[in-house]
């Protein structure tokens, strides 16, 4: 088979086909040990049963044969599996009772409790809702992680943001559910820029100001929290918070643009991860963290760097439609049957977007069977009306 294409591309004055050729080598495939220098989290989406009402607003449907089989991939390679979290379409398709099932699932499968699960409060209905709502949608979720045996994390909240009117708000709320947890939570600090709704997290639009907030939430629980993701895309602010928490408690790296450098860490300290992107550079994730443990910082940015522009692809503005770039490739190299996602979202992206989403995977050696790719990319392709 050919491994050549007719592609989309945006140009000044419209849209235009140009001829590409695959030139990429596919990262090695095998089996991983967990890495023993990193702990390593793989935000893993949810696969839509094409022959499910999976419209925007309708109830999710899943493919729950796929969903697994992703999620034992990512188990295959070392990676943890973090479930049920923005990636897997909160707020933006998965409903809660999809999403409890899925905890259940996808929990009772994981070797080695290698899982943790988003607890957040997406079961109340949108509009103004008091701070002990939020606590006791808190608390159902939580009792979902904890009936599961898996480790929960504590998502940032849309009905909280909506409801706090200070830094002590969201401390009431914190302190309470990190006060009744039993096992230590990953706390979520989720930018704008994933989710509108969340602008202002921590009472605050100041970055200084929240990781106020968060800091001293940290040092009085510190017993209780295992660490804090943070995903605001900048790095600078991802050290600035690394640098001030307690020993002990772990900063999971979500900065799916400048994750090689903060994974590696400098003199004071280094990111675990907890990312959305290794979902879609899995093989590579795993070949890379293998190398950090090696001491083998060459060949961990020789696998890495390439993944990067991808990366930056597939979480380009608007951000929060990065999943449409993850289900993509799951599909490319066959993870699921179709290019389908829960609440239609497989809109959520261009053509050309997609096709320089090829590109960079390509360049990334993580489409991993290079003929089927093309073969369903150009089926994609041929019926939204371009020869490719």
């Amino acid at each position: 088979m050919t491994l050549e294409l007719k592609l989309p591309t945006s140009a000044e004055n419209g849209s235009a086909l140009e001829s590409y050729r695959l030139s990429g080598t596919p990262v090695a495939r095998g089996t991983y040990s967990p890495a023993r220098s990193r702990v390593a989290f793989a935000a893993a989406h949810v696969v839509a049963d094409p022959l499910g009402e999976n419209s925007p607003g309708a109830p999710a449907v899943v493919d729950w044969e796929h969903t697994l089989g992703f999620r034992r991939y990512l188990w295959s390679l070392g990676l943890s599996v973090a479930e049920a979290m923005d990636t897997a379409q909160r707020g933006m398709g998965l409903d809660w009772a999809a999403t409890q099932e899925l905890i259940r699932r996808s929990a009772a499968e994981a070797p080695d409790g290698r899982i943790a699960v988003g607890a957040g409060t997406d079961q109340l209905a949108a509009g103004k809702h008091s701070l002990e709502d939020v606590i006791s949608a808190y608390e159902e979720q939580f009792a979902v992680a904890e009936a599961a045996g898996a480790q929960p994390i504590m998502m940032a909240s849309r009905a909280l943001c909506s409801a706090a009117e200070s830094p002590d708000d969201y401390r009431k709320v914190y302190d309470r559910l990190l006060t009744q947890s039993t096992k230590p939570v990953i706390l979520h600090w989720l930018g704008p820029m994933f989710d509108p709704a969340l602008e202002g997290y921590w009472g605050s639009a100041s970055f200084e100001s929240a990781a106020d907030t968060v800091v001293g939430l940290i040092n009085d629980n510190a017993a209780k929290v295992d660490g804090v993701k943070i995903s605001l895309l900048d790095a600078s602010y991802e050290v600035a918070l690394r640098n001030r928490l307690p020993e002990g408690v772990r900063l999971y790296t979500g900065d799916d643009f400048n994750y090689p450098e903060l994974l590696r860490g400098d003199e004071n300290r280094h990111s675990d991860a907890l990312l959305g992107i290794f979902a879609a550079i899995a093989p590579a994730a795993a070949a890379a963290l293998k190398a950090l443990d090696d001491d083998d910082l060459a060949e961990y940015e020789r696998v890495f760097a390439p993944t990067v522009p991808l990366a930056r692809q597939i979480f380009s503005a608007p951000t929060y439609y990065y999943k449409t770039g993850i289900a993509f490739l799951a599909w490319l190299n066959g993870h699921q049957p179709g290019f389908t996602m829960v609440g239609g979202l497989q809109t959520g992206r261009s053509l050309p977007h997609l096709a320089d989403t090829f590109r960079l995977a390509d360049q990334a050696g993580v489409l991993t069977d290079p003929e089927l790719a093309v073969d369903r990319f150009r089926r994609l392709l041929r019926v939204s009306g371009v020869d490719a």
